[in-house]
């Protein structure tokens, strides 16, 4: 497996990988529409949100942006594609995001994480500090983690 900025061509595949990834916990298709806007990856977004993707013999399992600019930023996205859950990507995504993060001089980041996701994001160290609203349910709100980076 390798890491490797996605590129813009693949924001369609990249935003489909995230809507089926997200739909692995369950959500309907009605949660999953009102998600789609936020969860649409653009072309022109691939290089500012630092876009990278996990891929593995040429397939693309998993992706993150990395969002904002040092010191302080966000953990935008991070999927896994359903078919690959399990296999340690999110790890592997995740620890390359802070190491790249780190390199570029962010000493914290935030992640609005998905409930469902909030004890992977823990076990990787994060913190809660709160709560935010979701950008796509209203009346929703989102655990809000964060993660420092001064000490390695």
């Amino acid at each position: 497996m390798k890491v490797r900025p996605a590129q813009r061509f693949e924001a369609g595949a990249l935003t489909e990988l995230a809507l089926a990834s997200k739909a692995h916990w369950g959500y309907d298709e009605a949660f999953l529409a009102a998600c789609r806007d936020e969860l649409t990856m653009h072309p022109a977004d691939m290089d500012r949100r630092r876009t990278t993707v996990a891929e593995e013999d040429g397939r693309v399992l998993g992706f993150t942006t990395l969002d904002g600019a040092p010191p302080e930023g966000a953990l935008g996205m991070m999927f896994v594609a359903s078919g690959a859950l399990g296999r340690g990507i999110g790890r592997f995504l995740f620890e390359h995001t802070i190491t790249e993060a780190r390199r570029l001089g962010f000493v914290r980041l935030t992640i609005d994480a998905d409930p469902n996701a909030e004890p992977f994001y823990l076990a990787m160290g994060a913190v809660r500090i709160g709560a935010t609203p979701s950008g796509s349910i209203p009346g929703r709100e989102l655990p809000l983690l964060e993660v420092g980076l001064t000490s390695h």
